[in-house]
This record gives C-alpha cells, structure tokens and sequence, in this order.
C-alpha cells in the first residue's frame, strides 16, 4: 500500500527549501509564548468532553487536587495533603490556603466537593467512587471528605490521572452544570487565565499569567510541583496546514509546535534554531473506535473480521513514516514495554492480513452492503492517516464507505451520537490514547465496555467489565497481569476497540524556549522564552 500524503496543502518540498511565510505577525517581546497545539480548542470542558487538546489547555487554567508526577506516582497539589482511616473507608481532605479563582474568590471545600461530583458519573474511576460512596463533604471552608461503603486504595490516583474526563477545579455554581453539558463560563484557579474575549474558534486561544497563583515550592514534575509560569502570555495558533506551521517555526514567527507531521521532521531537524525531539516516550496507541450500538458494527462478527484485515504497518507507516525506531505493531491494548503488557486472545492481528477470510466472516454475519460512516477528522494529521488506510481496507474486504471529512471539532460532537447513520449518526471514528493512559485499567477510558457509560462507540462486555474489576482488587503484580490478561483477551473477543499500532512522535520549538520536557501532554510551566 502506498503512503497517503500528508502534507495537507504543504506539496512536495526540497530539503532545506524555505516555505511560503504564513500571514502571521512576530511576537513582540520574550513574554509572549506562541504554540501550535494538536487541533484547534473547541472548548475548555475537560469533563464534558474527552479530547486531548481540551485536556492540555484545561490543564493551564484549572488546578486540580492532586496530580501524578513523571513516576506515575499521584502526588498533592491544591490539596495540602489527607489523612485515611485504619479502615480505609474514611478520606480527608485539606487545601492549601490562599488559592483563589480567577475572578478573584476564594477556592472553597465547598467548590471541590462540586468538582468531584461533577466529574465522577462521566468517569470510569468516579463512577466506582460513586458506587461506594455513602457521603461527601465539606467540613469546614479548606477540608472536605469522602465516607466510603467500602475501601477505595486507587483514590489519589483517580484524583490526580492525567486522562480525560480531568478532575479538574472549579467553582461552585459552575460545576453544577449538569455532566453531560458542557460548561460555557471558563474560571478556574490554575497559573493562567482564559482570554474569552481574544478567543477566535478556529484561530486562536489566548491565555494570560494569573498573578494570584501560588505554586507549590516542590520541584515541577508533571502535573506535581511548582508550576512557575514564566511568561506571561501563551496563545494557542491554529494551523492546519503544516507547511504553513514548518515556515512559521523555522521563520520564529511561532516558538513551539505540538506535533509536527513526520513528513516534515527532518526539514526541522536541519533547521538552524529549531530543536526537534520524541514528544513523548511512553508515546501513543492507535484507536479505531466502532459504534457497537448500530449495523454493520453491532455484530461482532463484523468487527472481528475487520481485526483480519487491519494490518498496523500499514496504519503506523502512514503516521510515522518509514522510520521504523518510532513504531511497533502492538496486537494489545496495553502500552508495549510496561509491565502489564500482554497479547492474549490477540490473534487476529497478528500474522499476514487475511482479506479472503475476513470477506468470508462478513457474509457469515449477514453483511448485505449496509453503509459505513467515517468520521476523519482531516485537520489531525494523526486521525486523516488513519482514516484514509482504512478506508481502503474496508473497500478491499467489500464494505461500502462513506469518507466523511471533518475537522476534529466537529467529529468530537458527532462521535456523542448514538442514533441510526440514517438520522446523523456513524459508525467508526479515528483517535489515539497516550501511552501513559494505557498502563493498566485506571486511566484507561478505551478499554472499558461497561455499556452506556463507556467511551464513545459503547461497547458492552460483562466478562471484560469483571476482570477490569480483578485488577482493582489484584493484591500483587503477579494478580494484575492475570486480570489483565483476561481484559486483553474478552476485550480483543469482544472488539472494544481496534489498536492500529503504538506510536512516538515528536515535538518542535525554537532555541530560544528553555525549559521544554519530554511527556504526555505539552507542560507550558517553567518554560522561560530568552
């Protein structure tokens, strides 16, 4: 299979050629922080939603309680720190004085209690909270508690995960907005403040140092620690077109590029004043995500005979490009190379790609041409990619494709529906989860198939539902690969999702930024710009 091209306008350029200048102004002065995020910023709900780039953006403005560090290890952060009951079922809280919101008000217990209750039914994590809780509280103005039915061990670790939905921090009135709206008022308590009046969907996102913030003294690590902010302006530039994205780098008229395509690395590699490096190491995981509740998917015969014709080389190539060091097929839903990694039940993705077989598997089903709605996001590089290698295995195996172009803002309001592809609805969507998500369960929204209240396509499967819940009772490491070798083959059985293939990609900025880290998510603190 030839490799799609992915230059989305750019065309065909000459090593070293200089590109056409996007009509974008320099930034004037070394406080101003210009970056090219992933997609554009549809909102700033990481609750309501589950998209990265809302993630990354939320995480600027609004704090949370506690948050992990780079060893995975949740550590406090609004919160001055807890204290457990010998039992385990009773969880206390105290904040750190002084936080205030960006309208100047004290945060309050009382602001975090609204928080968690907002977060938990559209969570996983906070769904199993949910089900134990007997209260929460606030007890006083900074302390607020949980009454546990029964022990919760993974609490902090559900309080501070990096993965959508965020428990993120904010006040009262606005957190109790029903779950399943999105809030449209952006105050929160975090180091920079959203400049709702300079937002241009589609254009720009504007976020300003908030002068009432108090770091943490700790070192920054991650979402932990200090979170210094160091310039005092950050605005988000949406630029679809990476060839306009690579000449705005190269010319210093941007300073930081989220993801530049692989296309177009070693052109930045060779730039004079641009640094390029592995954005992540735990890197990426490939998502197909089919709608498990409408024809042709919710036959799973139909999805298994997908999973015989995916081939990962196909999918990884067209992302990364024929750098093999940046890809690895991964028939699992697990992040290879970590502990829990495992490819039970995984065999059919795994060995050549059987077209004949998974035509045969179709007609098995009953499969009589009924239509199958892509949403591609086109603007992400990442999703395109994956969009246009499937829509040509699907033609290959005989199913009737319907490419629908999108950008990601778009798919990410599409993919909530759950109604017929005859009134709006679809049938496959494109994505991708960072590795860190895909360690083991917790964090991990992709691999539920808890019905209704799983990720968008709903899977259902009893059986993967109750070795998720082994894992969570799993008193040693040798307990977890078990349970979670049953998530990986009930899952792969019941096609939760399809893995295209584990990913690293890389991340740009100008020399002059200092202070950039390697992880999984873009860390805007303690970044000086010289």
């Amino acid at each position: 299979m030839q490799r799609r091209d992915l230059l989305l306008g750019a065309g065909a350029m000459l090593a070293g050629s200089r590109l056409a200048a996007p009509g974008l102004a320099r930034a004037q002065g070394s406080k101003v922080l210009r970056f090219v995020p992933q997609a554009d910023l549809p909102n700033l709900d990481a609750v309501a939603g589950t998209q990265l780039v809302v993630r990354n953006a939320s995480l600027m403005v609004f704090d949370m309680l506690y948050g992990i560090g780079a060893d995975l290890q949740p550590k406090p952060q609004m919160c001055e720190g807890h204290e457990v009951s010998a039992d385990g079922k009773t969880w206390t809280f105290r904040l750190r004085p002084g936080l205030k919101f960006h309208d100047g008000e004290p945060v309050r217990a009382a602001d975090a209690v609204a928080s968690i209750q907002r977060w938990m039914p559209r969570d996983g994590m906070g769904q199993m909270i949910q089900a134990r809780l007997d209260a929460l509280e606030a007890t006083d103005d900074r302390s607020f508690r949980f009454r546990l039915k029964q022990p919760f061990p993974k609490l902090l670790y559900a309080l501070g995960k990096s993965n959508t939905p965020l428990l993120v921090v904010m006040p009262e009135r606005i957190a109790k907005t029903d779950p399943y709206k999105q809030i449209t008022e952006y105050v929160g308590s975090g180091p920079m403040a959203f400049k709702r009046d300079e937002w241009i969907a589609g254009s720009r996102s504007v976020f300003e140092r908030f002068a009432g913030y108090q770091p943490r003294e700790e070192a920054a690590d991650w979402l932990a620690g200090g979170k210094r902010m160091q310039v005092d302006r950050v605005e988000w530039i949406t630029m679809p077109d990476p060839g306009t994205a690579a000449s705005a780098l190269q010319n210093g008229e941007i300073d930081w590029w989220e993801n530049p395509i692989a296309d177009l690395v070693p052109l930045l590699q060779r730039a004079r004043g641009v640094k390029v490096n592995i954005a992540d190491p735990l890197g990426n995981v490939g998502a197909m995500r089919l709608n498990h509740l409408q024809a042709p998917f919710d036959n799973k015969l139909i999805r298994q005979a997908l999973q015989l014709a995916v081939s990962q080389e196909d999918y990884m190539r067209a992302i990364v490009g024929d750098d093999d060091s940046l890809w690895k097929a991964m028939p699992s839903f697990f992040t290879p190379g970590t502990p829990l990694y495992t490819e039970a039940g995984a065999e059919r993705l795994k060995g050549p790609r059987n077209y004949d077989r998974a035509r045969e598997m179709l007609k098995q089903a009953g499969y009589n041409g009924e239509k199958v709605v892509m949403l591609v996001a086109t603007d992400v590089p990442i999703t395109k990619a994956q969009g246009d290698v499937t829509a040509d295995m699907l033609s290959r195996i005989g199913m009737n494709v319907d490419y629908q172009a999108l950008d990601w803002g778009t798919v990410g309001s599409r993919r909530t529906s759950k109604k017929p592809v005859s009134e709006g609805g679809w049938s496959i969507f494109f994505s991708w989860h960072s590795g860190v998500d895909c360690i083991n369960p917790a964090p991990y929204k992709g691999v539920s198939a808890s019905g209704d209240k799983a990720w968008f396509g709903w899977p259902t499967s009893e059986t993967v539902e109750q070795h998720i819940a082994e894992w969570y009772e799993a008193p040693d490491l040798a307990a977890e690969k078990t349970a979670l070798e049953g998530v990986n083959r009930a899952g792969m059985d019941n096609v939760t999702f399809i893995p295209t293939g584990f990913f690293m990609g890389h991340s740009a900025w100008r020399d002059s930024l200092k202070g950039v880290t390697q992880g999984p998510f873009p860390l805007f603190w303690n970044v000086t710009k010289g």
